[in-house]
């Protein structure tokens, strides 16, 4: 019997940029639905839940035909809902903590993250980037970079121009918040205590290198962008409708 498969998808009601980011309207649907919808097309899930703590997006999930899986109220961040949200699968299971803030996520990149995880045991975590050469992103804060290892496993994530570059080449990896976890290492993962460069960085990722974790990153041509703000979200309408 093969292992299961499962995407869980976090979504909170309260944000500080953008309260009530999960069920704003995308080409007049809400944005929760539209990542529902890519996890479901990528066809390499056994299930597709949404974790959530609000019955409004529960509510709105189960009118699209998902299922919710009610989570507590008080976790810190979403990899903690997500584990919440999974506890009672098998430890070889894979679970893959699809951003509620992704709803341009490609299918494919979702289905790369899983071979990749499937066929490597001896990798904890897999996750995503893409190359890009924009001066301004490699320099912004709000761009987290990854470096990568010659076996492909992450070496570092930051929010610095990392690598640092001594001439005028801005190519830099891009990291895409997508993460597949083997469900013994998202267990492990949720019961390590936020780690020093984690807390620096504000990149939740750095705990799991920290703490001798191996991220397998898979640079991919599947570019995606999420939702933090509402400007973000009328970018996202306008890729959406192909403007």
């Amino acid at each position: 019997m093969t292992s299961p498969c499962v995407a869980v998808i976090p979504a909170r009601w309260a944000s500080v940029r953008f309260p009530g980011k999960p069920l704003a309207l995308l080409a007049g649907r809400p944005m929760i639905v539209h990542v529902l919808e890519r996890a479901r097309e990528s066809a390499v899930f056994d299930a597709v839940w949404v974790a959530t703590d609000d019955e409004r997006i529960a509510a709105v999930v189960r009118q699209a035909g998902g299922v919710a899986r009610m989570t507590r109220a008080d976790h810190a961040t979403g990899t903690e809902r997500v584990a919440e949200a999974a506890a009672d699968l098998p430890p070889d299971a894979i679970v893959v903590n699809v951003q509620g803030d992704e709803p341009l996520i490609a299918p494919a990149l979702l289905c790369e993250l899983v071979e990749l995880l499937a066929t490597d045991p001896a990798v904890d975590i897999a996750t995503a980037a893409h190359e890009a050469r924009d001066a301004a992103g490699r320099t912004s804060p709000h761009v987290v970079k990854v470096v990568r290892g010659a076996n492909g496993d992450a070496l570092y994530f930051s929010r610095a121009a990392v690598p640092h570059s001594r001439d005028d080449d801005t190519t830099y990896l891009h990291h895409i918040g997508i993460y597949a976890f083997r469900h013994a290492a998202l267990a492990r993962f949720v019961q390590l205590a936020p780690s020093a460069l984690e807390r620096r960085e504000g990149l939740e990722q750095l705990r799991g290198l920290e703490n001798g974790m191996r991220i397998r990153v898979l640079v991919t041509a599947h570019a995606s962008r999420g939702v933090d703000t509402p400007e973000d979200l009328k970018a996202v309408a306008l890729r959406l409708s192909g403007a």
